[in-house]
């Protein structure tokens, strides 16, 4: 898959294109990816997925204080680049842009930029300042530009609609389950371990400080998780504890996310790891002591390693 800018893409000959964020890149998004693949291999064209960057409410500063993102810009090009896309070309988004009409942009960058010949969108696809990018309202401007506008049928696999913010909002309620089962793969987060209060080591339980790399990515509810802890390719069964640590921390809360690997004794100090969540075990609470949080870290760990052993 070749990535470039909107400003200097390279030619391509007869460009069938989609539009779209793609957070997550969940199966809503394959099935609309991979019809657009077909399509292009019918018309003997390229397959281009078009998006926007940085993310407009990061532009418009949009209720910045609770907006998260699935992926990265970099671990969603890594997970489209797996699907046997083409191009992948991203438009940079700014005020003009989001003041833009839709049909203005689709003569602007589909057809005068792009030349695209056709563009697929998903049944519920919609952008533009004036809301008219959706199937229905770009009808009148592909006639006009002689851009062939196809529209998908829904596609369902679960009592709710596959959508991002849906996903978003299973792994802020700690449902894993729900949330891998509509991305279809576990969902990970990426950072760099950092040096802790090294309390964890005097319970019989060294940690990992886990710091993330993107400051929007979502970070899973509050609790305590079965994870792999995924280093230079290797994955390691662990622990892991999301939250404040109110039993330690409770007159300064600060959210940390910290990991204790089973069996293994690796310095991970200023190193890259990619956290895959797998299983919630409990909520994050509040201990009297820090003999009774021992207890409960020996309660968790017998818990997750019986999870790893039916895994």
């Amino acid at each position: 898959m070749i990535v470039s800018n909107i400003d200097e893409i390279p030619g391509i000959e007869n460009p069938v294109a989609t539009i779209g964020i793609f957070d997550g890149v969940h199966k809503g998004h394959k099935y609309i990816l991979q019809s657009l693949i077909e399509r292009a291999r019918e018309e003997g064209g390229s397959s281009v997925v078009i998006t926007l960057w940085p993310h407009p409410r990061i532009v418009l500063n949009k209720d910045l204080w609770n907006f998260r993102l699935l992926h990265s810009q970099e671990e969603k090009i890594h997970h489209l680049g797996r699907l046997g896309l083409d191009h992948y070309i991203t438009i940079p988004f700014d005020e003009k842009l989001a003041s833009m009409r839709a049909c203005d942009f689709v003569k602007e960058y589909l057809v005068s930029r792009l030349n695209a010949s056709r563009l697929i969108l998903g049944y519920d696809n919609s952008f533009g300042r004036d809301r008219q990018g959706s199937p229905q309202g770009l009808a009148e401007c592909a006639r006009r530009s002689g851009l062939v506008v196809e529209k998908l049928d829904e596609f369902r696999q679960f009592e709710e609609n596959i959508s991002s913010s849906t996903i978003r909002r299973a792994l802020l309620e700690g449902d894993l389950e729900k949330a891998s089962g509509m991305l279809d793969y576990n969902y990970y987060l990426e950072g760099t371990v950092m040096t802790g209060n090294r309390l964890g080591r005097q319970l019989g339980y060294p940690t990992a400080n886990i710091n993330p790399h993107s400051p929007y990515k979502l970070i899973p509810r509050d609790g305590v998780y079965a994870v792999h802890i995924e280093f230079e390719e290797k994955n390691y069964p662990a622990m892991l504890n999301v939250g404040v640590r109110p039993t330690i921390d409770s007159a300064n809360p600060v959210k940390v996310i910290e990991a204790h690997l089973f069996d293994v004794d690796i310095d991970l100090y200023d190193k890259e790891v990619v956290i895959h969540f797998l299983n919630r075990v409990r909520e994050e609470k509040k201990f009297e002591s820090l003999e009774q949080l021992k207890s409960q870290l020996q309660e968790d760990e017998t818990k997750i390693r019986a999870y790893f052993s039916g895994n």
